[in-house]
């Protein structure tokens, strides 16, 4: 098995200049390729982070020898494509998330994996966040109890960020697959898989975007854990994903952007001991997607399996499209997983 991955990194946004430069900081891996549609943000990032080559043809990477691996920073319309096309090239593929707009995107993405041979890993970044991996830390080890209700956020506005060539824009980019899947992904992570949602939706915050901005949906997880996820891709606010863990024994408050979070627990003597919390120092990382690239290349070096399956990946997007269909039927609707 190879030692020293080649990576072509697909996207010139902020958000891909982060995967570069992850991808830059990690042992085992060479930023070789960069591509880009526009040539003079292909030329920047090449100068900025030491790639060997750039182009603004990913099917020239595609066809290039030298590619192990690519990471797909683009617009979510894209990830079929361009997955499609790197798999059928030999290429593992890392695609930021969602992994598609649509659940059958999807399993034609899971389809061709399969049917490639390939490796398909989908970056769900909020599972390294550092709050939220010490919220699931403390979980896991019992410190509040049994879980009874869970809930986070995707509280963002889209108003002034658009995206390029506003691709942020598009009447089949709903703001709850495009962003929420983020709060979605999370709540699976740690809860497990939810098979009921109810949900609602409004649209009057930025009423010349084409799908409704603001979002609420309640969930049935397993174990009779309740769950619910707000999304506003329009509010008047600081960017955020607060999120809350109820326990029989505690609570759990933390989100994606602040240096602490809260744990508050019943110690089982002071009947008062639950009503202080505990302050807990965190490392910001808001989008840590150097942790993220480390598992792609532990899964291609190492061989080790990467939790981030596309079955995972696209599991989360089937959540998110259940929630946007009950908002839009106004009933509950029943949650169909992809299988493998």
């Amino acid at each position: 098995m190879k030692k020293n991955i080649n990576i072509a990194v697909i996207g010139c946004s902020g958000m891909a200049k982060g995967h570069m430069k992850g991808v830059v900081e990690n042992e085992g891996a060479t930023l070789y390729a960069i591509c880009d549609k526009y040539e003079e943000l292909v030329e920047e990032a090449k100068k900025e982070f030491g790639a060997v080559k750039g182009t603004t043809d990913y099917m020239e990477l595609a066809a290039d020898p030298n590619v192990d691996a690519v990471i797909l920073v683009v617009p979510d319309k894209l990830h079929l494509p361009m997955t499609k096309a790197f798999l059928e090239a030999g290429k593992a593929v890392l695609c930021e998330k969602p992994m598609a707009l649509t659940v059958a995107e999807c399993e034609e993405m899971m389809r061709i994996e399969k049917e490639t041979g390939g490796f398909l890993m989908i970056g769900q970044v909020c599972r390294f966040t550092p709050a939220f991996r010490k919220a699931k830390e403390l979980i896991s080890e019992g410190k509040i109890g049994e879980l009874c209700f869970v809930e986070s956020e995707y509280a963002h506005c889209y108003e002034k960020s658009r995206g390029r060539d506003d691709w942020r824009v598009d009447p089949d980019r709903h703001g709850f697959i495009g962003g929420g899947c983020h709060a979605v992904d999370l709540l699976r992570w740690i809860a497990g898989n939810p098979s009921e949602v109810y949900a609602h939706a409004n649209h009057k915050l930025m009423p010349d975007w084409p799908v409704n901005d603001t979002s609420i949906a309640i969930y049935k997880f397993p174990n009779d854990v309740m769950g619910k996820v707000f999304v506003s891709i329009g509010c008047r606010r600081n960017y955020t994903m607060r999120s809350v863990f109820y326990g029989t024994k505690g609570t759990i408050i933390c989100d994606n952007t602040s240096d602490s979070m809260q744990l508050f627990v019943d110690d089982g003597v002071d009947s008062d001991s639950y009503k202080t919390a505990e302050i807990i120092p965190i490392d910001v990382n808001n989008h840590n997607v150097g942790s993220e690239i480390k598992m792609f290349l532990d899964a291609l070096i190492g061989g080790k399996e990467s939790p981030l399956s596309s079955v995972e990946g696209a599991s989360t997007v089937a959540v998110c499209a259940a929630s946007v269909e009950a908002a839009k039927l106004g009933r509950p609707v029943g949650i169909v997983y992809p299988k493998a």
